[in-house]
């Protein structure tokens, strides 16, 4: 049985696409929990994290984006 190989711009979204799944369940649990505290510091570190998971999804957004246009290129 012969196996197919995946290019490796689909790998590449492929796996982008995992970790931006990943980072939407950790904002939603960070929103949860932003939610259901009322510590101040507590609030702040939600607050950093929401912000840091932004940040990231922002990045793997502007990878997606490259990986595409590399696609187009090709």
């Amino acid at each position: 049985m012969k196996r197919r190989k995946i290019s490796p711009i689909k790998q590449a979204k492929e796996e982008l696409m995992k970790e931006i799944e990943a980072l939407n369940q950790s904002m939603e649990i960070a929103n949860s929990n932003f939610e259901n505290v009322s510590d101040p510091d507590l609030i702040d570190s939600y607050i950093y994290e929401m912000n840091a998971i932004s940040f990231r999804y922002k990045y793997l957004i502007r990878q997606m984006r490259n990986i595409e246009a590399q696609g187009n290129v090709l």
